[in-house]
């Protein structure tokens, strides 16, 4: 490798490649968990309250993984945590229709649940069974709320996670420079879930989730990463959807996708294309992208 490589924002310069490469020669019992926890350490790669950012090392080592500059040991068994949200997604769900207004529906409570396992699985449970594109898991910095009724029953979730490193028409939005872009992309969220169950009817609810999520994702953020988030940003399917919600809400239409996916790295495989989303959410969000 004679070019540094860009992943996930970090700079790999070839030494950076060799150290993994050496670290899998001289410990070939490790798991991908053991290396990642290393590697992290190694590179003092943390967020902003301290702690290692061993999964983000961990994506990083499968994506270099999976371009042929390591080759990492299998997986290994899956993790209970996952077999746990299977049987959860396997469980009946109650179907009984909700329809009413948002004044008459009652009290509606919203959670950050992203370290609350019953209710995560829950979440994860509705997404792989109702979403359209499913869910496999979040990797990274990400937050998941839940939106349930008085009596607990879920009625919606949302899912945030990593910002995609490039979209043209989200950079020229924002205005800033490919140095800018790879120290501040972290500070970018992608609203990548929003679901409400099938059989829930009750006008208004997208946009009211919205205004109430948006209103404390940045501080929930700081509480759970140290540091604050400036911009939400999606990608709506126009064959499947027309954005109202989001625009209900007031997020803003910068223009579409090209029409390729991050993992297309011959730029030969087309995907459906999206309108890109954005919802600032700090009045100063280009003056610190832009630093």
């Amino acid at each position: 490798m004679k070019e540094p490589l860009i992943v996930q924002g970090r700079r790999l310069e070839a030494a950076d490649i060799e150290r993994i490469r050496q670290l899998l020669a001289e410990n070939p019992t490790w798991s991908r968990r053991r290396l990642s926890e290393t590697v992290a350490a190694e590179w003092d790669w943390r967020n902003g309250r301290g702690q290692l950012k061993d999964m983000a090392a961990r994506s990083l080592l499968v994506k270099l993984h999976e371009r042929g500059h390591v080759e990492l040991p299998p997986r290994r068994q899956a993790p209970t945590n996952r077999m746990r949200r299977q049987s959860v997604a396997e469980a009946e769900w109650d179907t009984t229709p909700i329809t009413a207004t948002l004044s008459s529906v009652g009290r509606l409570t919203i959670r950050e649940v992203s370290r609350d396992d019953t209710a995560r699985q829950q979440c994860a449970a509705a997404l792989a069974r109702f979403h359209y594109l499913g869910w496999g898991g979040a990797v990274g910095e990400n937050m998941a709320y839940a939106v349930t009724d008085e009596g607990g029953r879920l009625l919606a979730c949302l899912v945030f996670g990593a910002a995609a490193w490039k979209c043209a028409v989200r950079d020229a939005f924002i205005g800033w420079s490919g140095d800018q872009r790879q120290r501040h992309i972290h500070r970018i969220t992608t609203n990548t879930r929003f679901l409400i169950l099938p059989f829930v009817r009750i006008p208004h609810l997208a946009s009211w989730i919205f205004g109430q999520v948006l209103r404390r994702l940045s501080a929930d953020w700081e509480v759970k990463y140290g540091h604050r988030i400036l911009m939400a940003e999606t990608f709506v399917d126009r064959e499947r959807f027309a954005g109202t919600c989001y625009r209900a809400a007031n997020w803003i239409r910068t223009g579409v996708t090209a029409g390729r996916s991050r993992q297309d790295r011959a730029h030969m495989l087309r995907v459906p294309i999206k309108d890109v989303y954005v919802y600032p959410l700090d009045r100063r969000f280009r003056q610190e992208l832009c630093r």
